[in-house]
């Protein structure tokens, strides 16, 4: 048992880290690419990687974590630029039905956590600007790398905190899909084989992270545990709301939309309000 658990931890968890970002995103590229559609699909899915994946791979010199994290990084980096070019290239446009939700953050309604983003940040229709927030991160990231590293201890408390800036932004990979799930009341866009894919890596990622022999900072593992349970509520979410279509934001309050025959309800009607 003990030299199954070491071959699993040793060889297949790292070689499974490696590839998760191909596992679990060629299957979401492939289907907004076919229905030339990115509709149900939350653009701040790439941001939240890139960003998080960008920050692990300037993490990297100051704390000498795994070199598997690091090689998953970077594919996720080149991976995710193919998912938001094809998302941004099949972009619907509001006013479509579900167009609403390949906006970021669509779940949240004007008033809750704060107001419209500031200068309509990661909601731009032009795909322009997207491109130009990332070269300006990876500029500034190169430009503090540069400006910290011959200061021991300034160095090593901007590399911490990096580090877990990009962890914390990756562990909260899965609340947009959520927001824009429970506003919609329904998974219509986002890839069952994301989400499985999403929960096999947290157990992959769980057993590897507390059985390893290599160095894995603690910073991963919390993030780490804090992404399963989204990543949880999320599949709790698919198994409540399936793929069907997502209820229009102006239906009215109190009639429930169904996405099947069987599913139809009609509430009670006051006397003055019944249809003719």
């Amino acid at each position: 048992m003990g030299a199954v658990l070491s071959f699993v931890t040793g060889f297949v968890a790292p070689v499974f880290i490696i590839v998760s970002p191909i596992t679990s995103y060629a299957d979401q590229i492939a289907a907004i690419y076919r229905s030339k559609s990115s509709a149900g699909f939350s653009l701040d899915i790439p941001l939240i990687m890139l960003a998080a994946s960008i920050l692990r791979v300037f993490y990297y010199p100051g704390a000498q974590y795994d070199m598997s994290l690091l090689i998953q990084a970077t594919i996720m980096i080149i991976v995710q630029v193919i998912l938001l070019h094809v998302a941004l290239e099949n972009r619907p446009s509001p006013s479509s039905k579900g167009g609403e939700a390949s906006q970021p953050f669509a779940g949240i309604k004007d008033g809750e956590f704060g107001n419209a983003r500031p200068y309509n940040f990661w909601q731009w229709r032009s795909p322009k600007p997207y491109w130009q927030f990332l070269i300006y991160l990876v500029i500034t990231l190169m430009a503090c790398e540069l400006m910290f590293a011959p200061f021991g201890f300034a160095y090593d408390f901007y590399s911490s905190t990096i580090g877990y800036l990009g962890l914390a932004v990756e562990a909260t990979l899965p609340i947009p899909q959520i927001l824009s799930n429970n506003r919609t009341r329904s998974c219509n866009g986002f890839r069952f084989s994301v989400l499985v894919s999403w929960i096999a890596g947290d157990a992959m990622k769980m057993l590897w992270f507390f059985s390893a022999t290599t160095e894995i900072p603690w910073a991963f593992k919390f993030c780490g545990m804090f992404q399963a349970c989204c990543d949880s509520f999320l599949g709790v979410q698919y198994f409540m709301y399936g793929a069907g279509e997502a209820v229009p934001s102006h239906a009215p309050s109190g009639i429930s939309i169904p996405r099947s025959p069987r599913a139809v309800h009609i509430p009670m009607l006051e006397k003055d309000d019944r249809l003719d």
